[in-house]
């Protein structure tokens, strides 16, 4: 009898865990996605019937699956039938509000632009974030930086990084950004000389954003950096081949090779990040200042660490108190995560935006010719300062009409933490909310007739239709309070690349360039971009 007692002591906890995982489980996967679906459906919108776990999963894969097969057979940027089928064939079937189901998570496709601007804006900052499956298919690619960080929790961390890319600071990396590029100008004056005049300028600005960002914001070597870049480029292809199979209950406990594989290249990536924390670290042991840090982003994280650090020993030290690091405090983990996200971000999306502007360049002649004539007008001989960057009119239309034809980002995703009232629409808390900017960047009847064409004049200062890169228009850096932190950074960069670039070569695209863009992630050229270069002066 006792025994019997002891057993039933023992399992009654068991019991009530299992019983608590299948709860669970059940919300999770079927009773909340349900709830959902009719709440919306309520209100007349609708979308493809989902299948259980897997929900519309299986038709995305296939639709894309066929239209990224082949090449495109001709160089034309209208590439959202292309890249985005699924919401071509639903948008036409349901209208342009409709619902699908990535997994278990339901997902409202919103290309209203009114109600963009509103979902967007400061008035639902914290009731909206990255839902869980994001955030979990992100977890080993970069962690809990800003860019999946929600709530009380970003706010913080977007305070602490903010101040890295303010005008200020950013005068003061252009010189660092110029030195870089006259290296990757030599190496390609170099390759003419050798009679290579066709380069892939993807790989070249690849690099020359990387040695960019890791002089600039993380005070390492290129050579560092190269390994940073490697690591983050095998951990996001992974990322989204094991990301597939998240909708499986309880799949992130089941091993696999991909997250065997993913949890090599972590450990790997967080050890070289380490390493150059502790040098870092080492150079500030005579002294306690962000200026013994550097002056970079890595100098700002290291001088939060160590400000909550000091203050959580003060707390400690007077019994504790109110106010201190508690929650929010920056440890080396964190410091990690924020330097994967910024390393990725800053270099991925920083390269494909040259990339594909130099594409645009290099198939537009008369526009390239006309960038040329003003870099020569306001820059004469020299490389650009900061002064100059401002009065690069001809170019920032350039490079915001890249960004209109080839965001980098290609999905805006937020969940609704709670319920929110978007006009007459009421979102339930716990519908993921996807934003389609490449489609809204090609929509006719925002952008006009020639929405698929290369028109940078869309973009001129006064212009009759440069109202349509409004907030929920235009969109390469997301819009509100939770936009890129760092897109000043990045159009900075991207002014004074391009433009050291047309004062040193002409440009044309190459036979053998192959038109095939993709998602992996981000919007990245299949092939590359191979062009003929022909420098300018000896």
């Amino acid at each position: 009898m006792a025994i019997l007692v002891a057993l039933a002591v023992i399992a009654s906890p068991l019991v009530a865990l299992l019983l608590r995982a299948a709860w669970v489980t059940l919300s999770c996967y079927w009773l909340t996605p349900m709830r959902i679906r009719r709440a919306m459906a309520a209100q007349g919108v609708r979308g493809p019937p989902p299948r259980p776990l897997v929900g519309n999963l299986r038709e995305v894969s296939a639709l894309v699956a066929r239209t990224t097969a082949d090449d495109m057979p001709s160089l034309t940027h209208d590439i959202v039938g292309r890249l985005m089928p699924h919401y071509v064939l639903w948008s036409k079937t349901y209208g342009k509000l409709f619902v699908y189901f990535y997994a278990s998570e339901p997902r409202l496709c919103l290309t209203d632009t009114d109600l963009i601007k509103e979902f967007l804006s400061s008035k639902y900052a914290h009731a909206t974030g990255k839902s869980w499956l994001q955030r979990q298919g992100t977890k080993h690619f970069i962690g809990g930086g800003l860019l999946m960080a929600n709530g009380a929790r970003w706010s913080h961390q977007r305070h602490v990084v903010a101040p890295a890319f303010m005008a200020d600071k950013l005068k003061g990396r252009v010189g660092h950004m110029v030195e870089c590029t006259k290296q990757t100008i030599r190496a390609l004056r170099d390759a003419a000389a050798r009679g290579r005049r066709e380069v892939e300028i993807g790989a070249h600005m690849t690099r020359l954003t990387g040695d960019i960002i890791s002089r600039t914001e993380f005070n390492t070597s290129y050579d560092t950096g190269k390994r940073i870049f490697h690591l983050l480029e095998d951990l996001q292809r992974l990322t989204a081949r094991s990301s597939r199979h998240l909708w499986i209950p309880g799949s992130r406990y089941f091993p696999s090779k991909y997250r065997r594989e993913i949890r090599r290249l972590n450990g790997e990536l967080e050890a070289v990040l380490m390493e150059s924390i502790r040098r870092s670290r080492e150079i500030a042991d005579e002294g306690r200042t962000t200026a013994t840090y550097g002056r970079g982003l890595l100098a700002m994280l290291l001088s939060e660490m160590e400000k909550k650090k000091e203050e959580e020993e003060e707390e400690k030290g007077g019994g504790g108190g109110g106010g201190g690091g508690g929650e929010f405090s920056y440890d080396a983990q964190l410091v990690i995560d924020e330097c994967k996200t910024f390393f990725f971000a800053g270099h991925e999306t920083s390269a494909l935006l040259l990339t594909w502007t130099i594409m645009l360049l290099a198939t537009n002649p008369a526009w390239q010719e006309k960038a040329r004539a003003e870099v020569a007008q306001v820059c004469g001989n020299e490389p650009p300062s900061a002064d100059h960057l401002s009065k690069l009119t001809v170019l920032q239309m350039i490079i915001q009409e890249s960004l209109r034809l080839y965001p980098p980002a290609t999905l805006l995703p937020r969940m609704a933490f709670e319920d929110i009232q978007l006009g007459d629409l009421r979102l339930p808390r716990g519908l993921s909310v996807w934003i389609p900017v490449l489609a809204i960047h090609h929509d006719e009847s925002i952008w006009g007739a020639d929405a698929h064409e290369f028109r940078p004049e869309r973009f001129a200062p006064g212009a009759r239709r440069s109202s349509a890169a409004g907030a929920g228009r235009f969109l390469p850096f997301a819009a509100g309070p939770r936009n890129c932190v760092g897109q000043a950074y990045a159009l900075v960069e991207a002014k004074v690349v391009l433009a050291m670039l047309l004062s040193s070569f002409r440009f044309a695209i190459s036979d053998s360039y192959r038109h095939a863009p993709v998602n992996v992630l981000t919007l990245r050229p299949k092939h590359g971009v191979p062009v003929h270069l022909r420098p300018l002066r000896p």
